[in-house]
């Protein structure tokens, strides 16, 4: 028996000595380090290195520590597929999150479905995402288009119900659902009254907008609505600029973030309308201490604000943290009851998974660019949005007749 104890107290001094720990939980990071979006995945980045670290800190998931593995989808939806399959199969993570551009989101999740294991969308607004292309593999973090129109569409009603609309439009799935959504809630799907124009997707030049502007501009609209997003966001608000429709059109962004309003820069971006999951401010306007904490530690950490891309990484990572430990299991099907239906409060307001379509359901926010002097007011000059109206999860949300309508329309079941 001493011999034995003094056995078992070598090998405990040995592995303690050698620093051997529990085996790595591996999640896969599938994220644009190059391309249009490569600021949003750098954000994304920032956020998810940041929970990783805390979640480490305080034990890991169940003892394991985390660990990201991480590809560069380059805005491709063929790599973000591609980099999904080798993150499963070679890697062995155990989950896969990421993606800006809802066409790589979809892409990926497929690859993640077909090999057994969950996706989560962090910049993925498409109604596909979770609607026509959902599927029990796929959970999106972030609202959808036809949210984001809802919360737009009422406060449009109220401000701009006489105006006439012009679109611009990047010319795949998100583009085309973000459209289509925010002119029914609008109430400007007579085209012939409210033109638009689509702009390539995803090699789109500086004279494609300008072109399109153009048309913007002769139409006389009083509302320029640019569903366009990161760089193709940040160069067309730089030509509405220069073609002076700043000044003379409500310019709407129907889906904003922190690091496309900072490359144009408080002057030009002053005035713009648009949506918003989160921003950095919200926490500290209603108290919600764990998005203050989040706000506080990234702020001092990357000397910046965060952005809704990094919140939405963030949120992910520890929303699968407590997956895991509610199923005690990285099973794929076990964390997926574990998450289906669940409720909690993170950084924001109360949200939740909806059971059926893994959408989800959380506030949406309409916000409004400030002036240079409200913006640079702020210690790391992002002091950028004011909230401007708001609409609940539930109010914004499709129903699930209005779902499974949709998914009959695209030949799809009515279940996941």
């Amino acid at each position: 028996m001493y011999f034995r104890k003094l056995l078992l107290t070598v090998c405990l001094l040995v592995m303690t000595s050698t620093g051997v720990t529990a085996e790595p939980l591996k999640i896969g990071f599938n994220y644009p380090q190059t391309g249009r979006y490569k600021d949003q995945g750098l954000q994304q980045r920032l956020g998810a290195f940041l929970a990783v670290e805390e979640i480490n800190q305080a034990g890991g998931v169940m003892g394991r520590p985390l660990e990201l593995v991480i590809r560069n989808t380059r805005g491709e939806p063929d790599q973000g597929a591609d980099n999904t399959a080798e993150l499963i199969d070679r890697e062995g993570v155990e989950m896969v999150f990421g993606g800006v551009s809802s066409a790589v989101a979809i892409a990926s999740g497929q690859a993640a479905r077909e090999r057994d294991r969950l996706y989560f969308g962090t910049l993925t607004y498409s109604n596909a995402t979770t609607g026509s292309e959902g599927h029990r593999h796929m959970f999106r973090e972030p609202y959808n288009a036809w949210m984001t129109a809802r919360a737009l569409g009422q406060y449009l009603n109220v401000n701009h119900a006489d105006d006439d609309y012009f679109y611009v439009t990047a010319d795949y799935t998100w583009g085309w659902s973000v459209e289509e959504s925010l002119r029914a809630f609008s109430n400007t799907t007579d085209t012939a009254q409210h033109p638009g124009v689509r702009t390539p997707f995803p090699r789109a030049l500086t004279s494609d907008f300008r072109g399109a502007l153009e048309q913007a501009q002769a139409s006389n609209a009083k509302v320029l609505v640019l569903v366009l997003f990161g760089d193709d966001m940040v160069r067309a608000v730089n030509l509405a600029h220069e073609l002076g429709l700043t000044e003379t059109m409500q310019v709407v962004v129907p889906n904003l973030t922190l690091g496309m309003v900072r490359q144009v820069g408080p002057t030009i971006m002053e005035g713009v309308v648009g949506g918003a999951p989160w921003v950095w401010n919200l926490p500290y306007e209603h108290n919600y201490e764990r998005g203050v904490a989040f706000v506080e530690a990234f702020s001092e950490r990357y000397d910046m604000r965060p952005s809704s891309a990094a919140a939405s990484a963030y949120s992910i990572v520890y929303q699968y943290r407590d997956a895991v430990e509610r199923a005690r299991s990285t099973d794929t099907r076990a964390v997926t009851r574990a998450l289906e239906g669940h409720r909690y409060s993170l950084l924001k307001d109360e949200q939740y998974w909806r059971d059926f379509d893994h959408q989800n359901v959380q506030t949406v926010y309409v916000v409004r660019i400030n002036s240079r002097e409200t913006v640079m007011a702020d210690p790391y000059g992002s002091g950028y949005f004011s909230i401007i109206a708001s609409l609940s999860g539930d109010e914004a949300v499709q129903t699930r007749e209005e779902w499974v309508a949709r998914r009959r329309e695209a030949g799809k079941p009515p279940t996941l």
